[in-house]
């Protein structure tokens, strides 16, 4: 009898959650959201279903999902695997031609594959496309600085083919959401003059959710979202506060250009970016459908 009960109150509970996620179904149908996948919820394999199948139930609800990818550490086993050396300066991949050829054939072929294949066993159907397809990330060549704290002048580093996206052509994902398609992107960039490209995935997914007028922009990461001093998450944050916390050295290290980009989205008029933890199981769906949400919302919106 012990063991009915139980059964039916399993029942319920999955009743009242569903339920409860009804006003947040009508609420999202028909917008865009750009998620970028990547760090431990792309590595584990339990995680990576969990994730196939909330991006497949999102689409079935009528949100317009947009995958864009990492691989950072696909990549680096690669190059293990093919005895060839990679350095980083601030965290980005020094990218010589042989590295990017690599970084591309790992990023948009055996690790998109596995995605596209991971969402269409899970009911969807994703198809999977680099941003070179079709001119979808058009890029230039990624500059940046650095001062010696000794003589006080500033030198240019050479990072090799890593780019910053110029240009994002809307069409190709237009043209997807009008056939009910889920775009999976690896964010591998073309140059000018054909060359190619490595993009960071989070700077490639805040330059597509501003360029498709995405109503919000997800970034998954392998941390609760943004600490406050006492180190307990912050659930919401206008990005005056933002300014504010990073001045006072409240959000250092890497989650600065996180939530750069996530700045960069709200100005171009994407309506909220979050960043949540891919390590917690249907993350997607506790973000999307509940009432509180998890990690931590961007957003120039009032409560």
């Amino acid at each position: 009898m012990s063991d009915k009960l139980l059964t039916v109150e399993e029942q319920l509970a999955k009743a009242r959650t569903l339920s409860e996620a009804l006003p947040y179904m009508h609420r999202f149908s028909g917008q865009t959201f750009v998620i970028k996948y990547g760090g431990h919820a792309m590595g584990d394999e339990k995680l990576s279903q969990d994730f196939a199948r909330d991006v497949a139930l999102m689409k079935q609800v009528g949100i317009n999902p947009v995958i864009v990818h990492g691989g950072g550490p696909q990549i680096g086993r690669m190059l293990e695997r093919l005895k060839i050396n990679s350095s980083f300066i601030d965290g980005l991949r020094v990218t010589d031609k042989e590295t990017v050829e690599i970084a591309e054939m790992v990023l948009s072929g055996s690790l998109n594959k596995k995605i596209v294949t991971s969402i269409n066993s899970a009911g969807g159907l994703a198809v999977g496309l680099s941003g070179k397809d079709g001119n979808l990330i058009e890029a230039q060549k990624l500059t940046r600085t650095k001062r010696d704290p000794d003589s006080n002048i500033e030198r240019i580093l050479d990072l090799g083919f890593v780019g910053e996206p110029s240009r994002i052509n809307p069409e190709i994902l237009e043209s997807f959401e009008e056939n009910n398609l889920i775009p999976v992107i690896a964010p591998i960039g073309v140059g000018p003059n054909g060359q190619t490209f490595n993009i960071n995935a989070d700077t490639a997914a805040g330059h597509i959710a501003a360029a498709i007028g995405a109503s919000k922009l997800i970034m998954m990461t392998d941390v609760e979202g943004v600490l406050d001093k006492d180190k307990k998450l912050i659930n919401r944050l206008t990005p005056a506060e933002v300014r504010k916390l990073q001045k006072d050295g409240t959000i250092a290290g890497g989650m600065i250009p996180k939530l750069e980009t996530c700045l960069f989205a709200l100005e171009e008029g994407v309506d909220a970016a979050t960043i949540l933890d891919g390590r917690i199981p249907h993350v997607l769906l506790l973000e999307t459908f509940t009432e509180h949400g998890v990690g931590t919302m961007i957003t120039d919106e009032q409560l």
